[in-house]
């Protein structure tokens, strides 16, 4: 469920490389007509865009951008040219191998992603960049946490929604035998289950995990496990049982206390908006009292903030 809203009737990608360029022409750039242009079209038609710029003025566009733009608003209008598995790959590719490596960045892309979603950006990684991305987890995530990535992005997993209800209950009782019941934790089992199952499998686990021992799987995976291991386990479960919920949850923690975790707040709106921004709004609004719009309207500012508020469909 997407929030883009896209004029009803459109002006040509042609006429929109145009105006982008007149835009950019002169003294200063005329950032509102780039933010209402951009923040205002799919993926397809920002591709069209591309090329016909590309086509009348024998430039990049994204290069112009970057020319043009600063700060967060750069940031976030040169990831949303992008088309969703492009975006994701970009993401990770800056994640493992930026000037700060940030492997939570990394772990919360692939964890959170369909198995088809990561097929299809694990190819968009190899052509953009020429490597693997296997080879860029073995590179920077060590130990358990870099065997769950690898197994998380090479294990074909089924997405449909019927569930085995025998091997839900094994899975379950071999993850308390892992986990709880021992001293210290099997985290090969953990491992095995959280990469290998479907998102329903896991969270009918985590229903009948809770049923049967009184306590809940995310509790269990607290206790028993600890840094980044835990965060990819934990984001797993809960992308299972509510990817939409566990959005809502990333950018109230991005934009409370002082200070705006700005680079959490571009990554979730921009890769979320074409795909579940819609049920990410209503999870935020019953969680928070307070819509997501009103929240980013009151941590941001200027074009960056319009750029935002388009993207997630609020008035302003």
């Amino acid at each position: 469920m997407s929030t883009l809203s896209v004029p009803p009737v459109l002006t040509s990608p042609r006429q929109d490389a145009m105006d982008l360029y007149r835009a950019f022409k002169g003294f200063g750039c005329d950032t509102a007509t780039v933010v209402n242009i951009l923040a205002h079209r799919d993926a397809s038609q920002r591709a069209l865009i591309q090329q016909e710029y590309r086509a009348m003025y024998s430039d990049d566009l994204s290069t112009r951008l970057s020319s043009e733009l600063s700060g967060n608003l750069k940031k976030a209008a040169l990831l949303w040219m992008h088309d969703p598995p492009g975006r994701d790959a970009i993401i990770v590719r800056e994640a493992l191998s930026g000037e700060s490596i940030d492997l939570q960045a990394a772990t919360e892309v692939i964890c959170s992603r369909t198995p088809s979603q990561i097929q299809v950006f694990k190819q968009a990684y190899y052509v953009k960049f020429g490597i693997h991305l296997e080879h860029d987890i073995n590179l920077q995530a060590s130990g358990d946490h870099q065997k769950l990535l690898l197994s998380y992005v090479s294990t074909p997993r089924y997405e449909g929604p019927e569930v085995d209800h025998g091997m839900v209950e094994k899975d379950a009782k071999d993850l308390y035998k892992a986990g709880e019941k021992k001293l210290g934790t099997d985290e090969k089992t953990f491992i095995r289950i959280f990469s290998a199952r479907s998102s329903a499998h896991l969270a009918a686990i985590s229903n009948f995990y809770h049923r049967m021992y009184g306590n809940s799987l995310m509790k269990a995976v607290k206790s028993e496990t600890s840094g980044l291991l835990e965060f990819a386990l934990l984001t797993i479960i809960r992308c299972a049982e509510n990817p939409a919920k566990y959005f809502a949850k990333v950018l109230h923690k991005a934009m409370k206390g002082l200070g705006t975790e700005d680079t959490t707040l571009v990554r979730v709106v921009v890769s979320r908006t074409e795909m579940d921004m819609q049920h990410i709004k209503a999870q935020y609004e019953k969680k928070h009292k307070k819509s997501l719009g009103d929240a980013i309207q009151s941590e941001t500012s200027g074009h960056y903030r319009s750029f935002l508020l388009s993207l997630v469909g609020h008035k302003h």
